[in-house]
This record gives structure tokens, C-alpha cells and sequence, in this order.
């Protein structure tokens, strides 16, 4: 579908009564789940998987969206998700989300969704490169390749439609970082000026107040600034969040983000906390 269809349809809905009813919650959550590394000594997926399990099911989110949700067998991309089968096989009701065969749709940034809440109507991804469209194909300066999987949704409840976009941005290159957000802008910005439903979420490797997330700002959308640090090096929370939720102007939150900060038995689920929001969808203006 072209994106001038896909606004016109998606703006007819916005204006129908069942858009404005503002009585229908939605949970969303973004989690970096970890890599599966087969040399890790510390913190292995057979040592987490049992805190992950736990924490999704107490977290209990409409929707969650994984960033690092790989196993590395070597080569461009494993057709393994242990991560992901595991968390079908320890919870209940959830269907997958951008994903698909991964030598022609990468598997590691999957989002699940209650499928009882929720239709999925489309699903896409771009990595952060100049070939974005190209699967796997590595960023600017060479490096890892990165990327946003997205979803559009609609709600059984209000009927009304609306696009997740789950960001994974490079830890180490800044120039990666501001190329990668600026792309991203590119891509939703039609869809955020019209306005239609879009939130942005994920590991932005970078606190709030920097370049890299003032970008989508620049376009509309708003950053729900979680408390405290989302992430832990060297086993301490030494820096401010790094994961974020960012809403465009059709949502209200309804609650302050919560970082997630649970240990079972002593183990953590990630080397990230998730966090979650309660969003509802305001009535256009």
C-alpha cells in the first residue's frame, strides 16, 4: 500500500466516532531481552530465562517489543530465537510481530502482542545503513548492523489503528547513532504530522536529553522520561536511562513509565530493566 493510501485510510478512521472513545488502556513495554553468546560465563540464558519468564507474566503488557532477542551461532543470522521460543513456551496469549523467515525478515527485534486485544495489519523493518531496505546490511561506518522493526495495529476495543516502531540503536558510534535517528525521523515523520498514531520505543544507547532522541522530538513526538537508569555495567545502575518511550500527540499516558527493576532468586532477567507505560488514545483535537 502506498503511504498517501495508507493516510487517507488510516485519517478516515481517526475521524469516526469509535476513534474518540478514550476508554481503552493499552500496556506497552519495550525490553532488552540480552544476546545468547555461546562464551558468556556469567548470566547465561539457562541462568535468566526463568527471571524472564517471571517478570513478563507479573509485567502482564499488551504489547512488548524485544531489542536483542538473538542467539549467535556465527554467520549474518542464526534461524534459531531461543529467547523467543521460550517466552511462547512460559507465558500465554501472545502472538508474534515483526518477524518472519530470517533470511528475508530478521527474527531478533520480534514484538509480541496479546492477540485478544489486538489485529496485526502490517509489519515492516529498516536497518540503519544507506541501503535500509537491504536485510543485514551493515551501518555507515561499517559496523554491526542495527535496525527498527515496526508493526501497525488495530484495537478490538476502540477500533482505532496505530504504528509501533522498536528501535535498536549502536552502543559505540555517536555519527551511527544521529544518522540512525535521523532516518528514522525520515521514515514516521509523514505519519506524525497528520496526525496518526505512532509510538517509538526501544535501546536509544543514549539518555534523554541528547541529539539522538531530541531529534524525534523536533518532529512531535514526546519523550516519557523513565526514572533512574534502565540499564546496568558492572553489575551498577552508573547511568541514566537509555531505554525510552516517545508518543505521538494522539496518546495520553495515564501512568509514569516503570523501570522494572525485579531480581528472582537472586538473578536479574537482562542486563537492561524493562520498562512499561500506560497509554490511551486522546481524542483528536
Amino acid at each position: 500500500m502506498s503511504l498517501k493510501l495508507l493516510i487517507t485510510a488510516l485519517l478516515t478512521i481517526l475521524c469516526s466516532p469509535l476513534y474518540a472513545s478514550s476508554s481503552c488502556a493499552l500496556h506497552i513495554a519495550s525490553f532488552n531481552i540480552h544476546y545468547i553468546v555461546p562464551s558468556d560465563s556469567d548470566e547465561t540464558w539457562d541462568t535468566r530465562k526463568h527471571a524472564v519468564s517471571r517478570i513478563l507474566n507479573e509485567m502482564d503488557a499488551d504489547i512488548v517489543a524485544f531489542q536483542e532477542a538473538e542467539t549467535f551461532d556465527g554467520g549474518d543470522y542464526s534461524p534459531r530465537n531461543l529467547q523467543l521460543d521460550w517466552i511462547h513456551a512460559s507465558t500465554t496469549g501472545y502472538q508474534n510481530a515483526a518477524i518472519g523467515n530470517p533470511a528475508a525478515f530478521p527474527i531478533t527485534q520480534p514484538i509480541i502482542y496479546k492477540a485478544n486485544k489486538f489485529d496485526l495489519l502490517d509489519q515492516g523493518f529498516f536497518f540503519f545503513s544507506d541501503t535500509p531496505d537491504r536485510i543485514y546490511s551493515s551501518q555507515w561506518n561499517g559496523g554491526y548492523p542495527y535496525f527498527a522493526s515496526w508493526a501497525r495495529f488495530r484495537s478490538h476495543c476502540s477500533n482505532h489503528q496505530f504504528f509501533l516502531f522498536n528501535v535498536h540503536n549502536d552502543y559505540k558510534s555517536r555519527s551511527n547513532r544521529l544518522k540512525s535517528s535521523t532516518l528514522i525521523v525520515e521514515r514516521i515523520k509523514d505519519l506524525v504530522r497528520e496526525p496518526i498514531p505512532v509510538i517509538v520505543l526501544g535501546d536509544f544507547n543514549v539518555p534523554s536529553g541528547f541529539q539522538e532522541v531530541r531529534l524525534f522530538e523536533e518532529i512531535g513526538l514526546k519523550v516519557i522520561p523513565p526514572e533512574g537508569s534502565t540499564n546496568r555495567i558492572f553489575g551498577l545502575d552508573l547511568l541514566p536511562a537509555i531505554d525510552h518511550i516517545l508518543i505521538s500527540s494522539a496518546f495520553r499516558p495515564m501512568s509514569e513509565i516503570k523501570v522494572w527493576r525485579n531480581q528472582y532468586d537472586g538473578v536479574y532477567p537482562s542486563d537492561h530493566y524493562p520498562i512499561s507505560i500506560q497509554l490511551n488514545l486522546a481524542p483528536p483535537s
